[in-house]
């Protein structure tokens, strides 16, 4: 039986089970044994973390070669064109390369939680929303894309991993699923 644990992990929680600082970890809200991180997710990013007790299903999920889709709910600081997203959209030059392009979307705000602490705003900058899907996971990658387009990114939250969806799960909250093998998760998950 393999385990796979789905948890909204909020803003400022490591992404790790320990942390010789002092600072919010997994520990402090997941208290199931042998499960560990399937890739990362920044301590200033929020949303869906997928942990599992298997080792290749945490090296499918978070190998890069798999190009696994995550899809993330961005707020950047301005409103981005037509321009800026045809340039996520083809792919962005950043230090390490050129990002493979995105599905990017303007969208209207979506119902999300409550952050504390809440975002910074400036009065005399507008903000927007952008759904951004990406097929790779270069370190803090969506938040260079955006900066790159002239858009810094000021909220980030994952909301699905391949088929993974976040779903109505509450920041701190998560579920457990069980399968009976992995070719049952990749059919269904991992396409």
């Amino acid at each position: 039986m393999i385990r796979i644990v789905l948890f909204n992990k909020p803003y400022d929680v490591l992404s790790q089970f320990t942390d010789s600082e002092k600072r919010n970890t997994l520990a402090d809200f997941i208290s199931i044994k042998n499960v560990y991180p399937a890739g990362r997710l920044d301590r200033d990013s929020e949303g869906l973390l997928i942990l599992t007790d298997s080792g290749k299903l945490q090296a499918l999920i978070s190998d890069p070669v798999n190009k696994l889709p995550k899809t993330y709910y961005v707020q950047v600081e301005g409103i981005p064109g037509k321009d800026a997203a045809g340039k996520l959209r083809r792919g962005v030059e950043l230090s390490d390369g050129i990002t493979k392009p995105a599905d990017v979307k303007i969208i209207n705000p979506p119902k999300l939680w409550e952050r504390f602490p809440p975002v910074r705003f400036r009065k005399s900058v507008p903000d927007s929303w952008l759904s951004l899907k990406i097929f790779e996971g270069r370190n803090r990658q969506v938040r260079r894309m955006t900066a790159a387009v002239g858009f810094p990114t000021l909220r980030l939250v994952r909301i699905s991993v391949g088929n993974f969806m976040l779903g109505e799960l509450s920041p701190g909250e998560f579920k457990v699923l069980r399968f009976k093998n992995i070719s049952e998760i990749v059919e269904s998950y991992l396409k």
